[in-house]
């Protein structure tokens, strides 16, 4: 029986973003539900298609979402908020659940779920809220509606379904009772759980994909007992299809290898040493699905090196009980390559997107057997691999020589931050609870148009700076306007927050259609990070200095921070983790020191990524903490103490990181907390962080605007946490995927309920 090769899931956007195009086109009211249901028909059609053609053995279903798949595994057991029960309509209580809603014509006015990361990726899931004693009411209709849209296609799917395990340690109890966490709940849900498996069993499926990627967090081994009988009732139904219990982004231990299941899937990408250990625990029966393909990264597979663990596995387990997949779902990688055009040859010769690692996985799985595979897929490999060891592009002497001469002088301000506070006080002028941004404002379909037809050659170089000045003018007009006191130029030159800053330092490359989901309909365009980093020229400085001379308020600078670079790049992976985050770090240290020179006071260095980053595993987090927390130091530690360095982070658990957010040091740090309702910020009480903090008061990734009262009541609840006069107010990322209407009425509320508290207190804020 030869090796069989798989897939986990692909990437749901399209080839040209036709998802986000299309669901922006329906929230709009262009056009209908039914439109959109057209639109990911035939995406899933185009997708399995594509999997078929490439050979692949078991293809995913059910691993595609109009928006979620943690959100869709809510719908599907009936999960749904008691504020959203009286939205009938399926499709708009999916997406009020996702994104609010605020409906002045039928007095509908709901926020939406919280939101945050994806284990350590960039990509954001729904939070499910869970009723201490919830119910669960299973809806199989769309899962078994894609089983028959794939078989239409000629395929027979492998349906992937988020399992009860993992659902319930990424869900959140939505009123805490008795100390009930959501795990309680397991023993009802698994029973929904087997419901489910029998209705697909009933339906004709062979095999069941059941995503389980908690087992490979620190949090399964606390609650091991528990899924062990849990997934060992799924493991004993008498009628239900086959099960490949998925794991990925990190190691599995032996010992967490739940029994009764046929396969096992584990990722041997991020944890190739796990393959020696896991083989004794599997029995004589268990198939063992090998993630050597990197569904994280673009890195074309060093084909020998996986084909080397796939053979050892053979050796163990034989050739019928080795399967072939990519480490995890393809969905954090790009699509095809293929149509990357204008990409320089020599790069695009290291790479593989969604559509080049199917035919990696089929390469190895064709030739797993083979003592030295010789078919072209290998040689190419090969010769990738052989062109970028010696490529001379890849490293600068220069960088590695300043890199090696970084000391721990560079990494610490010149004074504690009680000293700096004071001297920045008295050169900013603020009051109290100071009202700022994070950075973006809106980017128009105005905006858009002009950078495109720059890029086409339509308008020249002056008119689109022209058209850029003016932008920015208007910009910090209505933030006057609004009566904001710290603000912002608006960032109008800036496609992303790390594509722009890619775009102007050494040692990174850009693709034209090399687009991944961040969530819902956001996509973003990772650079390709391939070499030494170093900064050719100032980045940022003629903006933010053109922004400070139109007003006598403070203009913030704003820059990207280097873990934040590091994590949202397709990084190089020929390198420690560490270094290439310093070399980034000297980068925009170098930039820090320009805008300071140019008389900017506020400068923002935005780490939203540093949490990400956090290892699956306590025993490796220690060492990232160190130097993610040095990166940030060494890019901002060169300034005078009446400089006020700000940060921002979003969507993180922040309570594991505490001790290492208040080691960066910061003056100002922004955070997100509007949609749990100042929930993380105990955290900051808890450990007693010395700093100014502005806790996000307004949710920008919801298009609903909130009530004055509304916000007012969050300042409340910080103001309960932390001492009034250390607190900023602020939205809770940047502003721009949002409209100018919108953002002007939310802004205006936010600067009111910040003017309301200030009356509230009659102290002065400390001089």
């Amino acid at each position: 029986m030869a090796v069989l090769a798989t897939c986990l899931g692909f990437p749901r956007i399209g080839r040209d973003r036709e998802l986000k195009k299309a669901l922006e086109s329906y929230w709009s009211g262009r056009t209908t539900i039914d439109d959109l249901e057209h639109t990911a028909r035939n995406l899933r059609r185009r997708h399995w298609t594509a999997m078929k053609d490439a050979g692949l053995d078991h293809i995913p279903s059910n691993d595609f979402s109009l928006y979620d798949h943690v959100l869709d595994t809510a719908v599907m057991l009936g999960v749904v908020p008691e504020r959203f029960a009286s939205i009938s309509d399926p499709a708009r209580r999916y997406f009020a659940m996702a994104r609010g809603l605020q409906d002045a014509d039928t007095g509908t006015d709901v926020a939406a779920l919280e939101m945050t990361k994806w284990f350590d990726t960039n990509y954001h899931y729904l939070v499910p809220e869970l009723a201490p004693h919830q119910t669960f009411a299973l809806d199989p209709s769309r899962i078994l509606r894609e089983i028959d849209e794939a078989r239409a296609t000629g395929v027979d799917p492998r349906p992937v379904v988020l399992g009860p395990v993992s659902f319930l340690l990424l869900s959140k109890l939505a009123h805490d009772e008795d100390g009930r966490s959501t795990i309680d709940l397991l023993d009802d849900l698994v029973a929904t759980y087997e419901r489910l498996l029998g209705l697909l069993a009933a339906a004709g499926i062979g095999w069941v994909q059941l995503d389980e990627p908690c087992l490979v967090t620190d949090a399964a081994d606390v609650h091991r007992a528990v899924y062990e009988r849990a997934l060992a009732r799924l493991a004993r139904l008498a009628v239900r299809p086959k099960v490949v219990l998925a794991t990925y982004f990190a190691d599995l231990a032996p010992e967490s290898v739940p029994a009764g299941f046929e396969a096992l899937h584990v990722d041997l990408v991020r944890a190739p040493e796990q393959l020696d250990r896991l083989i004794p625990a599997l029995g004589d029966a268990v198939i063992l699905s090998l993630g050597v393909v990197d569904g994280r990264n673009v890195w074309c597979t060093d084909l020998d090196r996986a084909h080397a663990l796939v053979h050892r596995a053979i050796e163990h387990l034989g050739e019928a009980r080795v399967w072939i997949g990519p480490s995890c779902s393809l969905l954090h990688s790009p699509v095809d390559l293929g149509r990357e055009t204008k990409l320089d040859a020599e790069l695009r010769e290291w790479l593989a997107f969604a559509m080049e690692k199917l035919i990696e996985i089929r390469a190895l799985a064709t030739h797993a057997q083979s003592p030295h595979p010789t078919d072209v897929t290998f040689e190419r490999a090969r010769a990738a691999h052989a062109s970028r060891r010696r490529s001379l592009r890849v490293t600068d002497a220069a960088v590695r020589a300043r890199l090696a001469a970084v000391d721990k002088p560079m990494l610490h301000r010149a004074s504690p931050f009680g000293l700096r506070a004071k001297e920045q006080r008295s050169r900013l002028g603020l009051p109290m609870l100071p009202t700022t941004t994070i950075g973006s404002f809106p980017q128009t379909s105005d905006v858009r148009g002009a950078r495109a037809a720059w890029r086409s050659g339509k308008l020249g170089d002056e008119a689109y700076q022209s058209f850029l000045r003016d932008e920015t003018q208007r910009c910090i007009s209505r933030q006057e306007e609004l009566d904001l006191d710290m603000l912002v130029h608006g960032e109008f030159e800036r496609t992303d927050m790390v594509e722009h800053f890619g775009q102007l330092l050494a040692g990174f490359a850009f693709t034209e259609l090399g687009w991944v989901q961040s969530y819902g309909s956001r996509c973003v365009k990772p650079p390709i990070l391939f070499g030494d980093v170093s900064r050719p020229a100032p980045m940022t400085v003629a903006w933010s200095s053109y922004a400070q001379s139109l007003t006598k308020r403070i203009v913030k600078g704003m820059l990207t921070g280097p873990v934040t670079i590091l994590q949202w790049s397709f990084v190089r992976d020929d390198q420690p983790r560490r270094d290439t985050a310093m070399q980034i770090a000297l980068a925009l240290r170098d930039e820090v020191a320009d805008l300071e020179a140019a008389g900017i006071a506020a400068i923002q260095v935005d780490e939203p990524a540093i949490r990400e980053g956090l290892p699956l595993r306590r025993r490796d987090r220690e060492d990232y903490l160190r130097w993610a927390v040095e990166a940030f130091r060494l890019a901002t530690s060169s300034v005078r103490d009446d400089t006020q360095i700000h940060t921002h982070m979003c969507y993180s658990e922040f309570g594991e990181i505490i001790d290492a957010i208040g080691d960066l040091d910061a003056d100002v740090l922004s955070i997100e907390t509007s949609r749990s309702r100042m929930e993380l910020f105990v955290d900051f009480r808890r450990a007693g962080y010395p700093n100014e903090v502005g806790p996000g008061v307004y949710d920008i990734h919801s298009p609903r605007v909130p009530t004055t009262d509304e916000i007012y009541d969050l300042l409340k609840r910080a103001a309960a946490v932390l001492s009034v006069d250390r607190l900023w107010v602020n939205p809770d990322c940047g502003l721009k995927t949002r409209g100018w209407p919108e953002v002007q009425a939310a802004l205006a509320n936010m600067v009111e309920a910040a003017h309301r508290l200030r009356r509230d207190y009659t102290e002065l804020r400390p001089a």
